[in-house]
């Protein structure tokens, strides 16, 4: 490669945003990246900066910014440093780089980059890194377990900058117990910072990380209250998974220049279909509205309309508003609380579907079928008026049950709602015939006293309505993931693969235990998987049935590569209909508008944007579950020592978690309380069995636990097995009922 063939700035730009700042000053730009790497390759030995410098031609002029490529080359771990400041691959030396995972127990190990078998880490050497950190690691042997074992060479990017925990005192000195466990070293209070109590719930800003011979030292930046003050589980849950609660000031600035309603000129190249009597149909306690509804007869078939809101009309790509959006990814939904994607004048206001205003929307436009089979489909920009904001309950109660006061309620809409019924039933045909795996989930919600704490947790019954809404809004996601596919337009896709061939190994075992098989070979359809289903919903065992099933799928994500969606049974299948709350539908709007236009909407890398959303998407899951654990915990402080009666709902090496009935929460049997026995962790039958008595613990099974403890700090919740009342294993078939009967005052149940 010569001189003139170099990455040209506009190439580099991503990769090293200052040098692209800089060296607009000179004619030529740096070297790129890969250049740089092939020299060192070529010449096959370490060089210094200057002899580097010499063999890429680097002038004088242009030395400060070939050492700020270089040091992010070093940051990256495509570069390292040896003792004598020499640089040299990492892959020329043996090392490997990757990301830091820590366990609360001390240990950690290395998620490799090339995605190979993990490293593991000893406690000594996690003490210079936190979960986070990313490293240069080279393999010195293996642990007692046969993992390959990692020394830590160096630490090319710190994860933590600010940590939220708990003050503690040690003989006079002040320490933070970061709340997130995996962080398993406590942070020395410098002083300068503010001052806090022990026990007061901090955030410290990082001055020195950690190393081999000292602990993390941290500045008290900012004091949020104690433990039990109402609300401090989301101030917790939002600095510990780092989500952003705060708008940017410029993101707040265009909020406030938005219209607080749509003006004419806003109206203009759309359709109007204000005419149409469409409806939002949502929760009691929603109050963002994406979607509305519209649905007639049209010859034997019927037309259906999804309108959803234009949120691409008022956030443009690049905008400020549009960067705090991507950096969100979504809503992130907390009991009682929500951080939106936008701004409140646009989530509540001018992009929420409210009832009898006008409102700009992206429609899809569907003739569908008889049978169920979508024949024709536009998409286009309107402006429209929704007629009523109605909830699940009051459209169930309507047209399921004649409610007197729900009928008042949907008046001269209740026609429209009838058609909307007669074609969710022929989807629902449509979703049989196709084979989409319909897994049966139970749901509940939190009600809250006047403390902001849970007075009680009540199952959410999930109607026909919901699954009516389900279905239009998958019908208008699919003819949106086809519609870009038959333009060739790149999109992010909500892609779901089927099983890997480990878990399929570990299911068909499983399942040969009770005398079932998974069609397909080695590439079971979701056909496969429904048919099964179909096959055990009436057996006493079906909940334990479908819970393997399901954990044997992987997680949906998103990706630019369309593999299609092998729960829903879709070659190809987008999320169009929350632009709101997701920022992958946004994406998809500007996507459809462009192609409207005879354009091509570019946002940057599809795949590392589809990267980033699936991970916004699993922060906020996993800060949800701290909130709900922690708000759970709480409201069974008061409970310690009653007794209750519950179904195993998961078994893992150190023992049984167990949900209790009626007032839906989990918590852990440890394997110290199953008794004086030796238990070993079956993973492909899911249970734990005692090594002496043959005693078999396993999903489902029946239990009757006592709560022993509820610990705030960590949110776990502890309970005893009753020995005087064993449980009773799921039974497998009628004959195996028999047989626990027989049983019954035997003790626990034995291994064959």
């Amino acid at each position: 490669m010569t001189r003139t063939q170099k990455t040209r700035p506009s190439a580099i730009r991503l990769a090293d945003p200052h040098y692209e700042r800089e060296v607009q000053k000179y004619d030529s730009p740096l070297p790129s990246r890969e250049y740089i790497a092939q020299i060192l390759t070529q010449q096959g030995v370490p060089m210094g900066f200057d002899d580097l410098a010499a063999a890429l031609d680097i002038r004088d002029e242009e030395h400060e910014f070939f050492d700020h490529r270089l040091r992010a080359m070093q940051r990256d771990g495509q570069l390292l440093r040896n003792r004598r400041g020499a640089y040299l691959l990492p892959d020329k030396a043996d090392l490997l780089h990757g990301k830091v995972e820590g366990h609360p127990d001390g240990f950690g190990f290395v998620r490799r980059d090339d995605g190979a078998a993990d490293i593991f880490l000893g406690p000594r050497e996690m003490r210079e890194v936190f979960h986070g950190d990313r490293v240069i690691v080279r393999v010195v042997g293996q642990d007692r377990r046969g993992r390959p074992e990692g020394k830590i060479v160096e630490v090319l990017e710190r994860g933590n900058h600010r940590v939220v925990g708990r003050v503690i005192a040690e003989h006079g000195v002040q320490l933070v117990a970061p709340e997130n466990r995996r962080l398993a070293q406590d942070i020395l209070v410098a002083p300068g910072g503010k001052r806090a109590k022990p026990g007061h719930v901090v955030s410290v800003e990082l001055i020195e990380q950690p190393s081999r011979t000292a602990r993390p030292v941290g500045r008290i930046v900012e004091i949020l209250g104690n433990y039990a003050d109402p609300g401090m589980e989301i101030e917790i849950a939002l600095r510990k998974h780092e989500l952003p609660w705060e708008f940017s000031a410029q993101a707040k600035a265009q909020a406030r220049k938005l219209p607080d309603k749509v003006r004419k000129k806003d109206e203009a190249g759309r359709e109007d279909i204000t005419h149409l009597p469409l409806v939002t149909i949502d929760g009691e306690t929603a109050k963002d509205f994406d979607d509305a509804v519209y649905c007639e007869r049209q010859g034997r078939g019927w037309r259906l309309v999804v309108a959803i809101a234009d949120v691409s009309h008022y956030v443009e790509a690049g905008s400020a508003l549009d960067q705090d959006a991507f950096e969100r990814g979504n809503s992130v939904y907390f009991p009682r609380r929500v951080i939106p994607m936008l701004p409140e004048k646009l989530s509540n206001g001018l992009c929420s579907l409210n009832p009898e205003v006008k409102r700009l929307c992206m429609v899809a436009d569907m003739a569908i079928s008889s049978t169920g089979t979508i024949k024709a489909y536009r998409f286009y920009p309107a402006v429209m008026f929704s007629h009523a904001r109605l909830t699940y309950e009051q459209v169930a109660a309507a047209l399921y049950d004649e409610d007197a006061d729900a009928l008042a309620v949907v008046g001269g809409l209740l026609p429209h709602l009838q058609n909307l019924d007669r074609l969710f039933r022929a989807l629902l045909k449509a979703r049989a015939k196709r084979g989409a795996i319909d897994f049966e989930g139970s749901e509940t919600r939190m009600v809250f006293d006047e403390q902001d704490k849970i007075e009680r947790i009540v199952p959410e019954v999930r109607n026909d309505a919901h699954r009516l809404i389900e279905e239009c809004m998958l019908a208008a996601n699919v003819c949106a993931s086809e519609f870009l596919e038959k333009h060739k337009h790149p999109a992010l896709y909500r892609i779901h693969e089927g099983p890997t061939a480990e878990k399929l190994d570990k299911l068909r075992a499983f399942l040969t235990e009770f005398g079932l098989s998974l069609g397909g070979g080695d590439t079971p359809s979701t056909k496969d998987y429904a048919h099964l289903l179909e096959q055990t919903k009436s057996r006493p065992d079906a909940a334990l049935l479908q819970t393997v099933m399901l954990r044997s799928l992987r997680q949906a994500v998103y990706s630019p590569d369309n593999v299609g969606h092998f729960g829903l049974a879709y070659d190809a299948y987008t999320h169009f209909t929350s632009p709101i709350r997701r920022y992958p539908d946004l994406l998809v709007h500007r996507a459809i508008k462009a192609v409207l236009g005879a354009q091509r909407y570019q946002p940057g890398k599809w795949e590392d944007i589809g990267l980033h959303c699936s991970a916004t998407e699993r922060r906020a899951d996993e800060a949800t579950r701290d909130v709900v654990a922690w708000l759970k915990c709480y409201y069974m402080r008061d409970k310690v020592g009653e007794t209750f009666s519950g179904s195993v709902s998961s078994v893992v090496p150190f023992g049984l978690f167990v949900a209790l009935d009626d007032i839906f929460i989990e918590g852990l049997v440890h394997v110290s309380e199953l008794g004086s026995d030796y238990f070993h962790f079956d993973e492909s039958r899911h249970e734990l069995v005692g090594e002496r008595t043959h005693v078999r613990y396993r999903l489902s099974d029946r239990v009757t636990v006592q709560v022993l403890r509820a610990d705030l700090e960590t949110s776990k919740i502890d309970f005893r097995l009753l020995e005087d009342e064993p449980p009773g294993q799921t039974a497998r078939n009628e004959e195996d009922i028999s047989v626990a009967k027989q049983k019954k005052g035997k003790g626990r149940h034995r291994g064959k």
